[in-house]
């Protein structure tokens, strides 16, 4: 019996020991590809959930009656437009892309905010109140979650320039390139 457990241990010792910096490279850009996934889908989600928000808070606005049904119509389709100019993780390096979905988004944001504050329900209205606070967190973490997100890919352009050398061991598909980032539509 104890020469079997030997043995063992002679072999996961030996696969241990047959791991190469490529292998240790490889896992680590993996990881940063990851972290880099996570940060782009949490930001997103909560993109989304802001986006539903405002839905839900036209919809509150033409069960009250109280606005231009036209109007709060044309609120909705520009909402929906949203999605469609949102900025992808290619599209970062055109600074333009993320001004317009910037500018589209506020813009909105404020019309919807003002417009249900401006109802005379808004004081005790519960639904209207939840729905615009929705709205504002969710406006107030745009900048955090852009911040995380540039960070990884900060970390992973950095990586990928330091181990350029391996690249081509570390992934074979040749196409590995620095990755955009939102501060750069502030520089």
């Amino acid at each position: 019996m104890l020469s079997i457990v030997n043995c063992s241990q002679k072999k996961v010792e030996e696969s241990v020991t047959s791991f190469t910096k490529t292998d240790s490279l490889t896992e680590i850009y993996l990881n940063l590809q990851d972290s880099i996934l996570t940060a782009w889908n949490l930001m997103i989600n909560d993109d989304n959930k802001k986006i539903l928000a405002m839905h839900a808070l036209v919809h509150e606005l033409q069960v009250t009656g109280k606005f231009d049904a036209e109007k709060l119509e044309t609120l909705d389709e520009r909402i929906q437009q949203l999605k469609r100019i949102r900025y992808t993780p290619k599209s970062l390096a055109n600074t333009d892309v993320i001004d317009e979905y910037d500018f589209a988004s506020n813009s909105l944001v404020a019309e919807l905010i003002s417009l249900a504050e401006s109802h005379s329900a808004f004081a005790y209205n519960t639904t209207l109140q939840s729905l615009v606070e929705t709205i504002r967190t969710a406006e107030q973490r745009i900048e955090n979650y852009r911040t995380e997100y540039d960070a990884v890919v900060t970390h992973y352009n950095q990586f990928i320039m330091a181990n350029r050398d391996h690249m081509k061991e570390i992934d074979n598909t040749g196409t590995v390139e620095k990755k955009p980032v939102f501060h750069m539509v502030s520089e």
